[in-house]
């Protein structure tokens, strides 16, 4: 690490001003600053916390929560998940603030698995990483996708009143205009998206406080908070009774939610003192969308009677249950459901905010993967514009999650298999470098200016057993019988793209990949 002194001796010496902590970090690790490093703490911390979005995690998944335990699933599973994933955040802000470069996560593994496991280390790390990102993507598009699909039936009469139901091939045509637009905001100087960040940061705080207050305000009838609280549902349909077992299956909605905090290392190449507010950004980003969240799932549980009704696909929103608790609540009370339409655009701008960060990060992670040479065509998806933007990269993750959702016109069973790479394929990768930080690299990591002391291997050993656990957990059957259709199919879609990535390197990859590259 670079000392303040030897900063100070620089400024004496060129009668400049001293280098950025995190420029001086960098250039350390061999790499020459070819992006414009604008970023505030507050901008890092706004990339991951619009990512994480609350609005978009809890409202995507809020069936299979209420399908999968209920309010008790909600309630004090998002307690469970959370508390385990700030200690995978800590672990990895640890790293980040050590190593503060755009690759991130593969860099991290290179760094921390020693000379002889550094290319296969980061090469594993960095394709479950990359392509966790790109299903990410998908996932968030598609979902928003289907919110507005939601949003036109409701707005034209309700499925019980003749609204427009549309169709599969629309439905992806509008996941493609959303894309189109996040690959042209993304191709904006790093200033202007920094801004759009923050707005996305804003907008999902204020959204959470609006709902959670309007929504239980306006329904006509509320929920007890005994039933808030301690209902427990049983009656999923899916051949599931053991209480432990649904309520671990009712993780999935809080583990998914709390995803895709590791943009603010993405974002450390932007960042200003990248080595000390990366990891803020990291940590603070999971904090609040804890806290956040919480009240959010509170606000909308409370306004919840019935939830055979909700999960219904013969209700008015067919079988979106935020959108039909959002809709019967003004309907009920007004006559009419158009302040639930309105509550729901609020929620739908959330994940559009979401998507666009998640494509930012996306493609900073391709800008670094490929200027180390990992990926096909490497020498195109580094290079930047005159903004400073890696423009390629923006329009190679944008074109890659459009291609993925395509297989949701062929079966929706195969296209949630691949989404499903979003949680565990991504915390894989979150898994990778800690593992090799706790084992490999326990004697010799050097700690950066944020550091957990003497209990840094502790909480590692702590987020590698919890990677494992979700690994396997969101891997078990979630209906019985088990058939072709009611197959979970997460881990056959982990384990080929395991396969392939390890197929990759022993054909090809072994014989040019060296791990990270320095270009200065």
């Amino acid at each position: 690490m670079v000392s303040e002194n030897t900063l100070a001796s620089h400024v004496v010496a060129s009668g400049h001003a001293p280098l950025d902590s995190g420029h001086a970090r960098l250039k350390e690790l061999g790499y020459k600053q070819e992006l414009k490093r604008d970023l505030s703490v507050i901008s890092n911390f706004a990339f991951s916390f619009s990512i994480i979005s609350v609005l978009t995690g809890v409202t995507t998944l809020y069936n299979t929560g209420l399908n999968y335990g209920g309010p008790v699933s909600f309630v004090y599973g998002w307690f469970v998940a959370s508390a385990f994933t700030m200690i995978v955040a800590l672990s990895m802000a640890e790293i980040c603030s050590s190593f503060p470069t755009s690759g991130g996560l593969y860099y991290w593994s290179a760094k921390l698995a020693g000379p002889r496991w550094a290319p296969f280390a980061s090469w594993i790390t960095g394709w479950f990483n990359i392509v966790g990102q790109w299903a990410v993507t998908t996932s968030v598009d598609f979902s928003l996708a289907q919110l507005i699909q939601v949003i036109i039936l409701l707005s034209t009469g309700g499925k019980n009143g003749g609204g427009y139901q549309a169709s599969k091939y629309v439905v992806i045509a509008i996941h493609g205009g959303i894309l189109f637009l996040h690959g042209i905001i993304n191709s904006l100087p790093i200033s202007l998206l920094s801004f759009l960040g923050q707005l996305a940061a804003i907008w999902n705080v204020l959204g959470v406080f609006v709902l959670m207050i309007v929504i239980p305000s306006v329904a006509t009838e509320r929920a007890s908070a005994k039933f808030v609280f301690t209902h427990f549902n049983t009656e999923n349909g899916e051949g599931i009774s053991s209480k432990p077992y649904i309520f671990l299956l009712g993780l999935l909605m809080s583990q998914y939610t709390l995803t895709g905090f590791d943009a603010s290392a993405h974002m450390t190449e932007e960042t200003k003192d990248a080595d000390r507010n990366g990891p803020k950004g990291i940590i603070s980003a999971v904090g609040i969308s804890i806290v956040v969240g919480w009240f959010y799932i509170l606000g909308i549980t409370f306004a919840v009677t019935d939830i055979l009704s909700l999960l219904s696909e013969d209700n008015d929103a067919g079988g979106y249950a935020i959108a039909e608790v959002f809709y019967q609540a003004f309907k009920k009370r007004y006559g009419n459901g158009s302040g639930g339409i309105i509550c729901l655009v609020i929620v739908g701008v959330a994940i559009f905010f979401c998507g666009m960060s998640s494509v930012t990060s996306n493609s900073r992670m391709a800008y670094a993967f490929s200027r180390d040479g990992a990926m096909p065509l490497s020498s195109l998806w580094h290079q930047v514009n005159k903004q400073e933007v890696p423009i390629y990269a923006v329009w190679l993750s944008v074109s890659i999650s459009f291609c993925m959702a395509l297989t949701s016109l062929g079966s929706l069973v195969a296209f949630q298999a691949m989404v499903s790479i979003a949680t565990i394929g991504l915390y894989i990768a979150y898994a990778f470098p800690i593992f090799f930080r706790v084992t490999l690299a326990q004697k010799h990591f050097v700690p950066g200016p944020f550091n957990l002391g003497r209990y840094g291997v502790i909480v590692g050993w702590v987020s590698v057993l919890w990677v494992l656990t979700i690994s396997i957990l969101f891997s078990l059957p979630v209906s019985y019988p088990i058939t072709v259709e009611t197959l979970n199919y997460t881990p056959v879609a982990v384990g080929c793209l395991l396969i392939l990535i390890v197929s990759y390197w022993f054909i090809s990859g072994r014989r040019w990949f060296k791990g990270p590259i320095t270009n200065i």
